[in-house]
């Protein structure tokens, strides 16, 4: 896996392998939402497990049913390969859910 920060354009062109994600200049964000609180709460704990598995940890915030995410690469100062699949595996755990 690539811990090297990407360039602006390879984050843009790995962006659009992923739906609903934004890049704002810095960081990759997506907002979740689900049915009610217990489904945004399963959702932090399947990702949390993952999250800790890679030792990649991502900034969310929780209010009700929706999940705020950010993710950086922290060690790096911008976004690396260890964001997009933190980011994919946090969409196919949502698509489990919904």
């Amino acid at each position: 896996m690539n811990i090297s920060k990407l360039t602006d354009n390879e984050v843009t062109d790995k962006l659009n392998q992923l739906k609903q994600w934004t890049f704002d200049g810095s960081k990759l964000n997506r907002e979740f939402i689900f049915s009610d609180f217990n489904e945004a709460f399963r959702f932090m704990a399947l990702v949390a497990l993952e999250a800790e598995k890679t030792d990649h940890h991502p900034e969310w915030s929780n209010i009700y049913n929706r999940v705020n995410v950010s993710l950086i690469s922290h060690d790096v100062n911008g976004i690396t390969d260890k964001d997009f699949a933190l980011a994919g595996t946090m969409d196919e755990i949502a698509s489990i859910i919904f």
